[in-house]
């Protein structure tokens, strides 16, 4: 199995973790926080916007099932990719969009899904695209949240879940 990582922020991760586990290919997913200012930050803390914090999804997968611009495509479809610290009704800068890579070599492909995505666009694409300097995981409580919680808040739209286990072939239709 040849496994990378990417992480990947879309408003409330709760959501775009349910989201992306549902995709062939993905092996493992985590919620945390990504790129911010301080050691091992609370919930709590990353709410209070004082700490630079957005939430993310620790993405782990398999490159011989599903590439990484499959990926972005269909992460794509959970976020409003021209709004600034807000997804659905979430608002404040833990919520922006942000795509943070660990190896070099995926920033051109990153890049390019970007330019793809912004000629469906008048506003500029708000996606920050960064290297990733520190990522901590949330408290266990909002891992899988949705599994625990099936009627807990979402601002992706549920019919997204089966449309992401279709996974290449839902691009495709």
């Amino acid at each position: 199995m040849n496994r990378k990582r990417i992480y990947l922020a879309g408003g409330c991760y709760w959501g775009t973790q349910h989201f992306l586990k549902q995709i062939p290919g993905i092996e493992e997913t985590k919620v945390g926080f990504a790129n911010g200012d301080v050691e091992n930050p609370t919930y709590e803390q990353v709410c209070q916007h004082t700490t630079g914090f957005a939430e993310t999804v620790e993405v782990v997968y398999d490159v011989d099932k599903v590439s990484l611009n499959t990926i972005l495509r269909l992460y794509f479809k959970t976020i409003d990719p021209t709004s600034v610290n807000k997804q659905g009704e979430d608002e404040g800068d833990q919520y922006r969009t942000g795509i943070y890579y660990v190896e070099q070599e995926d920033e051109p492909i990153i890049r390019e899904a970007i330019a793809i995505l912004q000629q469906k666009y008048n506003k500029p694409i708000a996606i920050e695209v960064l290297p990733l300097r520190n990522y901590y995981p949330a408290h266990e409580a909002h891992q899988d949240y949705l599994d625990k919680n099936p009627q807990g808040y979402c601002h992706v739209d549920p019919s997204l879940f089966a449309l992401a286990k279709k996974g290449i072939k839902a691009l495709e239709d």
